[in-house]
């Protein structure tokens, strides 16, 4: 498994959306808009992620056959 794995950019993508999601909680509890904004935009950034990393794990798979 490369370095750049549809695995690996699966992970990333999670890793970001957890953390934004707690980003966006605590923007939210501490009443600070612009941290609620980033966790938002954090957790796009992993959907995104995620979703390259769908398409280029499938693409591995197809290579592998």
């Amino acid at each position: 498994m490369s370095h750049d794995s549809g695995l690996n950019k699966k992970a990333d993508g999670l890793v970001d959306k957890v953390a934004g999601k707690a980003k966006e909680a605590l923007g939210k509890a501490t009443g600070d808009k612009s941290t609620e904004r980033e966790g938002k935009k954090d957790q796009l950034k992993g959907d995104a992620k995620k979703t390259v990393g769908n398409v280029q794990q499938n693409l591995e798979d197809t290579n592998r056959r």
